[in-house]
């Protein structure tokens, strides 16, 4: 075996494996993880973070796992690329789809002499605050629909990806040649192979870092829907409530909420009631817009 146990420590022992690895080290990196990020890391995961630290190990021409944690002082710069290590990117264009429909009758109800307000919490590369672009462009019928996007992420690395807005062009293999056509560019030369989001849509978003464990946030308006998808199942149940409290604060009361597939907050009762698939209006609010009705202007095939 590769994990090598005792009752007291585990290493990584086989010749496979580069850099000794022991408890102590993985207690130490899950409670910096937890404590910077909220991210619970349970010892099943302990591959899968010695295999991310370790590129860092060799980036830097470390020998051990206890020297790169030393260098992880409280101003020290290796704790973005730390956290983005630790953190899991997984997206794609109109991921969860069904979400789309909702969240673009729940603009157009909203629009009128006022702007509509959009947050994409954990923003990864971007695919998901441009899904939420196009939703809104295809809600509207124009490029310029009246809507401003929030796409926040903990990882500065992936927000540059996504501030750039160019895909390997396998990413947007799943949208129809009309939506291609019209919302992105194709590369030429040495950018054959890549699409670039139009610049447009770029427009409408605002990109920012933003750790949602930090104790203040810097936006100063409600937003009417927010997506927070797929990041609650990273933290534990206390921090789950303290950081959808803090969410809860900037959503309009009568916005929509977004979580993804996999997470339940029926146990939040007393804060969300569920108004459809993974959707959630505040708790008391007055009704918004019905979960089950899809609007034909709307169209992902």
């Amino acid at each position: 075996m590769s994990l090598l146990k005792s009752a007291s420590s585990f290493v990584f022992g086989d010749r496979q494996h580069e850099y000794r690895f022991t408890a102590d080290d993985f207690e130490r990196i899950s409670t910096l993880i937890y404590q910077r990020a909220g991210i619970c890391l349970p010892q099943r995961k302990a591959e899968m973070v010695y295999n991310r630290l370790s590129r860092r190990l060799r980036v830097l021409g470390l020998h051990s796992f206890s020297d790169y944690l030393t260098l992880l002082s409280d101003d020290s710069p290796e704790w973005k690329p730390f956290i983005g290590a630790l953190t899991t990117h997984l997206t794609a264009f109109f991921r969860e789809e069904y979400h789309f429909p909702i969240l673009a009758g729940h603009a157009g109800d909203k629009a009128g002499n006022s702007r509509v307000r959009l947050w994409s919490c954990a923003a990864s590369t971007g695919e998901e605050p441009y899904s939420m672009a196009i939703a809104m462009a295809e809600r509207f019928g124009t490029l310029y629909p009246p809507v401003d996007i929030l796409a926040t992420d903990v990882d500065t690395g992936v927000l540059e990806t996504a501030r750039q807005g160019v895909y390997p062009i396998e990413r947007v293999q799943s949208l129809s040649e009309r939506m291609l056509r019209r919302y992105f560019l194709r590369g030429g030369r040495d950018k054959t192979g890549f699409v670039k989001v139009h610049p447009e849509l770029q427009q409408m978003i605002t990109f920012e870092q933003l750790n949602l464990l930090d104790p203040v946030w810097t936006m100063t308006k409600p937003f009417d829907s927010i997506f927070c998808r797929n990041v609650m199942i990273y933290f534990d149940r206390p921090t789950q409530k303290r950081v959808l409290q803090h969410c809860l604060r900037y959503l309009a009361p009568d916005g929509l909420f977004f979580a993804g597939h996999s997470e339940n907050l029926n146990h939040l009762a007393d804060l969300f009631d569920p108004c459809g698939k993974t959707v959630y209006r505040p708790h008391c609010a007055r009704p918004a817009y019905p979960a089950e009705t899809a609007l034909d202007a709307v169209c992902y095939a």
